[in-house]
């Protein structure tokens, strides 16, 4: 994982970035692996080890180094790290407590579920059921934004959703997880899954508006909010509120 990464990124490094780029035609998009060696100031025999997947746990100061020379964001680095973590996968946790429940339940006017970063819908009020079948629990959502017609059907935005849905499970997922690997696989079936997922893009879901055409209300366009669950570190609650008094509201009123 973490040799295919590495060999991804630097193929959408610009190769102006290195100072000693060969005059002429490249035989490859991105930067060569002796460039991307000595942007990162190792050995290329080093970097090859780790693209290879012979070494797969180099230091802080590589990984550092190597951010910094494939132009990594935040995220993008935080990724980087995570593939190179020692140990086994750890499994997500399954079990929503009672009082998260509770808190759910108490949203009655907002769509609000609970998912692991695998993203399972775990949990979930009456009116996130009524918004999209997607948020039944047992559903996962990169699987339903990929294989599912009818959501891509209900989200006008679909484009944009499909790849900050790939960014998402790429960057919150654990990489080492056997069921976030046999979950990739499923979705690898997707040409556009498949495009997204080569990319390497890792980006955790943002606060932001999403719109949604549903069959029975029509056009939404709600305010997404992530909180996190104290004690769950794996569990993110989502909620959905729209605008107060506006025709979003109204139609979410309708939909119960």
């Amino acid at each position: 994982m973490l040799g295919e990464f590495l060999k991804a990124r630097r193929g959408r490094v610009r190769p102006s970035r290195a100072e000693r780029s060969a005059p002429g035609r490249r035989r490859v998009a991105g930067l060569r692996r002796d460039e991307l060696a000595r942007l990162a100031g190792i050995s290329e025999p080093y970097l090859t080890r780790l693209e290879q997947g012979v070494d797969r746990h180099p230091s802080p100061q590589v990984l550092e180094a190597l951010a910094r020379a494939l132009e990594l964001d935040a995220d993008t680095s935080a990724h980087l790290f995570a593939l190179a973590a020692p140990g086994p996968g750890r499994p997500a946790e399954a079990e929503v407590a009672p009082d998260v429940h509770q808190l759910l339940d108490a949203w009655v006017d907002s769509p609000a579920y609970v998912r692991n970063r695998r993203l399972d819908v775990l949990a979930a009020n009456k009116r996130a059921r009524a918004l999209a079948a997607m948020y039944e629990p047992g559903h996962n959502l990169a699987r339903e934004v990929f294989l599912s017609p009818a959501t891509r059907q209900l989200l006008p935005d679909w484009p944009e959703i499909a790849a900050q849905t790939a960014a998402a499970l790429r960057a919150e997922a654990d990489p080492r997880d056997p069921a976030t690997a046999r979950l990739v696989a499923e979705l690898e079936a997707d040409d556009d899954f498949r495009r997204l997922w080569a990319r390497h893009d890792a980006r955790p879901s943002r606060d932001e508006l999403k719109r949604f055409t549903h069959p029975d209300v029509g056009e939404l366009t709600l305010r997404r909010q992530s909180l996190t669950v104290g004690g769950a570190e794996q569990h993110v609650i989502i909620v959905y509120q729209a605008a107060p008094g506006s025709p979003s509201a109204d139609a979410l009123a309708r939909l119960i």
